[in-house]
């Protein structure tokens, strides 16, 4: 299929404007006829009948070769569709080319937009509605599709005295809506308007729509705006989107997140989760794992909301959530406001629109120059800061020198230093930096700043039931531990230590998986990876994971680490091929829907724990703990268990993910407590433990076999 020039008539053809093309792929595809094949196009036919094709029905297609289009919001300038009808003009769609919020002269420069005249642009001019028979219903519904989650009321005395200085031109209909519309032009026409009459609209004024920001947005403190959120912590997250208000839709549940099964799913439920946490209402309900598979349980199933609720959780649905797995995990894009970031950033010089040098619009002397950012302290933090402002997606890399791509001449300067990151700010001016003092000691121009973007990103999760289940105690002799010597893997008093002394090691298995959109690969490419003699194999990044065991108040007290010497896929979900394999300096990486294990028994896979007393810990690991690669959700890297050791044996358990909680120390399963989250808010929740292999709890047949001896608490030699 000509995928430009089809996309494109397809948008005309539903008379909404030109778009993009995207092929589409989906884990359950609905099994219905392929009517068309080889499209080919010009991009002037009425209508995608028009184009030559092989024929209706012609087709050696599968459903995994399905194509689709992302339209333009924007209207095609002139098209109108009102019925000749008048008895009928309930029945048909409010259509016109555009609809904008005109903010009166005192409001203009405040951004966002909240509050103005509600003007649609009809026949090639802008035209006010008349505010007769206008609704509440209706200005939720403008706001909602202008990224913000209410209405609110307003001053109207301002445009009183605006609408009786100037001429306003009506549009003929009146409006009528349900307030569960995504965008005004789902909403039905009303009344027609007498346009003979002198005015129009006699009783009344033209449409004023003021609406309440979410609070990322609020440019200060809006009145209306404690009424409108909960004080609260959300019990919905959106997670693994790569721009702002889009995610895999996640709910907390007995002190645990997890994610809501697609059957069902709809924009009317889409809208509930965007309005909740402060965007406006939903663009796309997203299905069938979209934006990537979360972990943990699924807790909700078959959800089906007013579009009213204040809270998905709020909302019916099935407490079962039988059938369900994450490949059907639910997410949502909702409408954000125009906040201008894309204005005021733009990248230069690279080889397509995705990549290229980074350069910043900035006031300087009352007036507004581009220039380039310092690459000191650069990384892809910042990069995915960029990308997310540019509405690209996610950073695929971050670089510190760009003197390949040729930028504007007239921005070489450097305007900003001294950037860092979150990785949660939707612009990069939010981050740290210098602010009107610049310093930048290598300068701009080879060495600033560039980002490459991309629409898609891995994500890996470690399994931490299975580090939980497999974790022991082993003494091991020195002369045994020369390689891993070498590479660092052991305590730094093991250096004045004989060969015939023994090293305590703290040893578990570890399974990394890849929930990701795309594959994990390696920052640097096979020419710069580093040979290790001594092991007789390539790290392809000297820093994969780290290990760590730290006291109750979070200080270190051992550590370990380990190097991606052989990043492959060990094990794949069903009917997915495994594709890296580092055998014979193979390439590597981790497939989407593979995992990636290293065993209890290999080299560096424990923590040096010879010099810790016996007392309570927590064991710590981090996986991608530098941030060399890009992923699409960060928060699930890290992994901690509670920990204790007699000095002899050691307990591990109550591992979790991120902020996914399980028992406490000390307590008895079945009891309910009291743990404070996130140091704002408190829960109550009941989880049955789940202890190791170390506390004599039961392993699982699939763990025995992959991990034999793995069965009892007592330290091995060797």
């Amino acid at each position: 299929m000509h995928y430009s020039e089809t996309s494109r008539l397809v948008c005309i053809d539903t008379k909404i404007g030109t778009g993009n093309s995207i092929k589409t792929w989906t884990r359950k595809p609905r099994l219905s006829k392929i009517w068309l094949d080889n499209v080919h196009c010009t991009g002037r036919e009425e209508s995608l009948a028009q184009c030559p094709t092989n024929g209706f029905g012609v087709s050696d297609c599968r459903h995994t070769e399905d194509v689709g289009v992302v339209c333009s919001q924007k209207r095609i300038p002139g098209f109108k569709f009102v019925s000749a009808l008048t008895n009928q003009v309930e029945s048909v769609n409010l259509q016109v080319e555009d609809v904008r919020i005109r903010a009166i002269y005192s409001q203009r420069k405040r951004v966002p937009v909240t509050e103005g005249f509600l003007e649609v642009k009809d026949g090639g001019k802008w035209r006010q509605i008349c505010d007769e028979e206008w609704t509440q219903m209706n200005a939720r519904v403008v706001c909602g599709m202008y990224g913000f989650p209410g209405e609110k009321g307003y001053n109207s005395r301002p445009y009183k005295l605006l609408t009786r200085r100037r001429k306003i031109s009506y549009f003929g209909y009146s409006v009528n809506c349900t307030g569960n519309e995504a965008d005004l032009s789902g909403c039905r026409m009303g009344r027609a308007l007498e346009m003979k009459a002198n005015p129009p609209c006699m009783k009344g004024m033209p449409v004023v729509v003021s609406c309440v920001p979410g609070r990322a947005f609020a440019p200060s403190h809006s009145a209306g705006y404690s009424k409108a959120y909960r004080p609260e912590q959300p019990l919905v997250r959106l997670r693994g989107g790569g721009n702002i208000g889009e995610g895999r839709v996640e709910v907390l549940k007995n002190g645990e997140w997890g994610t809501v099964c697609d059957d069902n799913w709809d924009l009317q439920s889409a809208t509930v989760v965007c309005r909740e946490l402060g965007y406006g209402s939903a663009k796309e309900a997203l299905s069938g794992g979209r934006l990537g598979q979360g972990m943990g349980p699924v807790h909700m199933n078959e959800v089906q909301c007013s579009g009213f609720e204040k809270s998905l959780t709020e909302c019916r649905f099935n407490h079962e959530a039988l059938g369900c797995s994450h490949e059907e995990d639910a997410a949502v894009k909702c409408n954000v406001p125009a906040m201008g970031f894309q204005n005021r950033l733009r990248l230069s010089g690279g080889r397509n629109p995705y990549e290229g040098r980074v350069e910043v619009l900035v006031d300087r002397n009352g007036s507004t120059v581009w220039g380039t950012v310092c690459s000191e302290s650069w990384g892809v933090m910042e990069a995915m800061v960029v990308c997310r402002q540019l509405g690209m997606g996610f950073a695929s890399h971050a670089f510190q020198e760009t003197w390949y791509w040729q930028g504007d001449a007239s921005a070489d300067d450097v305007v900003m230093s001294g950037v860092r990151c979150s990785g949660t700010e939707m612009s990069l001016p939010q981050c740290l930096h210098h602010g009107k003092h610049i310093s930048c000691p290598k300068g701009g121009g080879r060495f600033a700043a560039g980002v490459s973007c991309t629409e898609t990103a891995p994500d890996l999760v470690l399994n931490a039931q299975l580090v939980e289940q497999t974790t022991y105690l082993e003494d091991r002799p020195m002369y045994a531990l020369q390689c891993a010597h070498e590479e660092n893997c052991l305590s730094s008093t093991a250096n004045a230590r004989d060969s015939s002394s023994y090293r305590r090691l703290l040893r578990f298995s570890s399974q990394i998986h890849n929930n990701g959109q795309s594959d994990f690969r390696p920052k640097s490419g096979h020419h710069s990876w580093i040979w290790h003699e001594c092991h007789r194999h390539y790290h392809s990044m000297e820093v994969f994971t780290h290990y760590d065991l730290m006291s109750l108040n979070g200080t270190k007290v051992a550590e370990g680490h380990k190097a991606s010497f052989c990043l492959e896929d060990t094990e794949c979900d069903e009917g997915i091929e495994k594709r890296y394999a580092c055998a014979n300096f193979g390439a590597q990486g981790i497939t989407v829907g593979c995992s990636d294990t290293y065993r209890h028994d290999i080299d560096c896979q424990w923590i040096d724990i010879t010099d810790v007393k016996p007392g309570d810990y927590i064991f710590q690991v981090v996986i991608n703990p530098n941030y060399e690669v890009a992923e699409s959700d960060y928060t699930n890297n890290v992994m901690k268990c509670k920990c204790r050791y007699d000095g002899s044996r050691i307990w591990t358990y109550n591992c979790h993910i991120g902020e996914q909680m399980s028992c406490n120390e000390g307590k008895e399963c079945g009891e309910r407590f009291i743990l404070l989250c996130q140091d704002t808010w408190t829960s109550f929740f009941h989880v049955p433990c789940v202890f190791s292999s170390s506390t004599g709890g039961s392993l699982s047949s699939d763990t025995i076999d992959t991990f034999p001896g793995l069965m009892t608490n007592q330290l091995s030699y060797r």
